[in-house]
Order: structure tokens, then C-alpha cells, then sequence
């Protein structure tokens, strides 16, 4: 699995070089974000603060789980005393576990709900459980298909294959979509999460949104779907993806990437199919606006823009931490950590996986949140 784990992470560094940012999630400018004097190239000052000790744990979302990596090894190279534990166990198993005080922070491709909020009084103490965003990007739809290189869908058209009401790729709704393209009369299999997801989520959000007489379900981390095989995390359904001819499933674009699976362009309506990549999804995050009270961040995407190249089926990863209440032994630690992976040097770093940074005010906005937890 180490071996696995390794190989994939290469993978993704260098499918996001030859996808030319074929991921998303919103990261920040260039990973060298260096300063130049007579030759000389520089670490930005004050790029990581060290500031105080001991060890941090985390679980959640599998989306952020790469980025999560690589922000822990770098934070760690510099911060000795601090020790940084993430699981990418999926967002709803990351706020359980937060909400029982089992972490510092989780990671979720959604934000709290309000009877989450509620329960993480208790937990919080003298606060409660606040939406950081920290990382976004494109959910893409991955197929594999035989002979088919290139598809466009809709949004009621993929609503009806995950709800089994589409089951051969030869559909007449699919073929009007594709008029160029020899489809197959394949028995379509679609996959969808067997874990409670924030991928899911922003998935069925975009469904009811986009296709609401199509998907008659309300959004959820659960799927609620009729049919289709499942599987756990965005790694198992991409690796179904991967080996089932007929297969279609929905999943960050980082692990189309790094599994070499193709993806589907969407038909939003502006007139020109828009294909899943960093800078398209980029268009539909900038439309986005924090809906959040307080030093609550959260954010609503608009899930059915008709936007001139907006990629609408995006999420963005958020942290979850107490805004007061905090455990005041790894207080200094966390807020160090995560002033690290909200700064430009911690954004930009994660150019070599593909991700995109966050929009300035929003990031903005973060980095004084994070100062102001205690």
C-alpha cells in the first residue's frame, strides 16, 4: 500500500504538469513563490512559524488527503516540535471524530450542519465548530468506455445513469449528446461512495441543482441513489473506474490524473461542453459567496452556473476547528499549522499536485480567522 501510495502521489505530480492544471480546488500561485537577488533564490520570510509543541490529530476528507500530505511534510521539515497526524478517513467520519474531541481539526468537502454546529458545543466549550476553507476544486466524472476517448453529458443525463433509470451507453439521450461518437451497447455500471462524503455531497448538490426533476433526492454525504456498485473513498471508486469496462463514477480530478482515466465535459447550457480542469473550475469558485455568520467561512457554490466556461461540479475543502474552546495545550500548535497551510508560501506549495489557490479575499479572511482562535 506504501508502494502504492507513493507511486500515485508521483502520478499526480506529474499528470497536474501534463494536464496543465487538470485539477482544482483553490491552492495559491507558484510553489517556487521565492525572492530573487543577485542570483540568489530565497525562502519567503516567515513562510512556516514554528510556534509551540506537541502533536496534532486530524482525520476526513480523502479529497484533501494529498494535500494534506505534502502540507504536513513541509510544516514538519521546519517544525520539529509539532507533530502533524492527518487521516483521510472521509468527511463524515472527520467531523464525528472531531465532534466526539478526538481531533484538533477535521477535514470536510462540506461544511457543518446546523445540528453539527449544535453538537460541537460541547465539545468547543466556551465556542463552537467553524468552516475554514482551505482547499477547492473540480469533482470530475471519470468513465471508461472502450473505443471512447471524448463525452459530453448533462446534467439530467447523468442524473438518470446514477439513478438507474440510463443503463447502456448507446442511450438515445447519450447519443444526442455525443452525435460524433460510436457508443457501444454497454450496460453502463456506475459507482458511487459506500462512505458518508463531502464528494457526495457537492455531487448531489450539483444533480439537484442543475437537474432537479431528474434527481428526485436531497443532496446529502450518504448516497440515496437507486442502484449502481459503491465503493469506499475517492481512491476506490476512481480504481473501479479504472478496471471495469462501462464504468462511470464521480471523484476529485486528481485521481483521474493519477489513475490516467478520462473525464467527462459538461453541457451547462452556455453552448460550448466544459471540460473538468483547475482554471474552469476556478470560474465557478469565484462565484461562490461566504454565507457563513461570524467567523463562520463557509461558502455556497453555484452549482448550476451557465457561466461561459464555469465548471459547476466543484467542492472546497474545509477545515473545522473550534473558534473558541480549543484545547489549550495544542491551541499554539494548531493555529501555527494551520497559519502555515492558509499563507501563500502553504497554498502555492501545492502547485505540483495540481491544486489552484484560494481567491485572495477569501484567503484573506482565513489566515485573520486562524489568528483569532483561541
Amino acid at each position: 500500500m506504501k508502494l502504492q501510495r507513493k507511486n500515485r502521489l508521483r502520478a499526480i505530480a506529474a499528470g497536474a504538469l501534463a494536464v496543465s492544471g487538470a485539477l482544482v480546488l483553490t491552492a495559491c500561485g507558484s510553489d517556487d513563490n521565492s525572492e530573487s537577488n543577485g542570483g540568489d533564490t530565497k525562502k519567503p520570510v516567515g513562510a512556516i512559524k514554528c510556534e509551540g509543541d506537541g502533536k496534532l490529530l486530524a482525520s476526513g476528507s480523502s479529497a484533501q488527503r494529498d494535500a494534506m500530505d505534502l502540507w504536513v511534510k513541509n510544516f514538519g521539515s521546519e517544525c520539529k516540535d509539532i507533530s502533524v497526524n492527518y487521516k483521510g478517513t472521509g468527511s463524515g467520519a472527520g467531523i464525528q471524530e472531531f465532534l466526539q474531541g478526538k481531533t484538533q481539526f477535521a477535514g470536510s468537502d462540506s461544511a457543518l450542519k446546523p445540528e453539527e454546529v449544535t453538537a460541537s458545543k460541547k465539545v468547543c466549550k466556551s465556542g463552537q465548530g467553524i468552516n475554514l476553507p482551505m482547499v477547492g476544486g473540480p469533482i470530475a466524472i471519470g468513465f471508461n468506455v472502450d473505443g471512447v476517448d471524448k463525452l459530453t453529458l448533462n446534467a439530467e443525463t447523468i442524473a438518470k445513469i446514477f439513478d438507474s433509470k440510463i443503463t447502456k451507453w448507446n442511450d438515445e439521450a447519450i447519443a444526442k449528446l455525443n452525435p460524433d461518437v460510436k457508443l457501444p451497447d454497454l450496460k453502463i455500471q456506475s459507482f458511487h461512495r459506500s462512505d458518508d462524503s463531502g464528494s457526495t455531497d457537492n455531487f448531489t448538490k450539483y444533480l439537484k441543482a442543475a437537474a432537479p426533476q431528474a434527481w428526485p433526492y436531497e443532496p446529502a454525504k450518504a448516497w440515496a441513489g437507486d442502484g449502481g456498485g459503491s465503493a469506499d473513498g475517492s481512491s476506490g471508486v476512481a480504481s473501479q473506474v479504472k478496471q471495469v469496462n462501462g464504468a462511470i463514477s464521480y471523484y476529485e480530478l486528481s485521481y483521474a490524473a493519477s489513475n490516467g482515466t478520462k473525464t467527462v465535459d459538461l453541457d451547462t447550457g452556455s453552448g460550448t461542453p466544459v471540460q473538468a480542469t483547475v482554471e474552469n473550475a476556478s470560474k465557478a469558485i469565484a462565484e461562490a459567496k461566504i454565507v457563513g455568520t461570524g467567523n463562520d467561512l463557509a461558502l455556497k457554490l453555484a452549482y448550476d452556473t451557465k457561466a461561459a466556461g464555469a465548471y459547476p461540479i466543484t467542492l472546497v475543502t474545509y477545515e473545522i476547528a473550534c473558534d473558541k474552546g480549543n484545547d489549550a495545550k495544542s491551541l499554539t500548535a494548531l493555529k501555527s499549522f494551520l497559519g502555515y497551510t492558509s499563507s501563500e508560501a502553504g497554498q502555492s506549495s501545492l502547485k505540483e499536485l495540481g491544486f489552484a489557490p484560494l481567491p485572495a479575499e477569501v484567503a484573506t479572511k482565513v489566515r485573520a480567522t486562524v489568528a483569532s482562535l483561541s
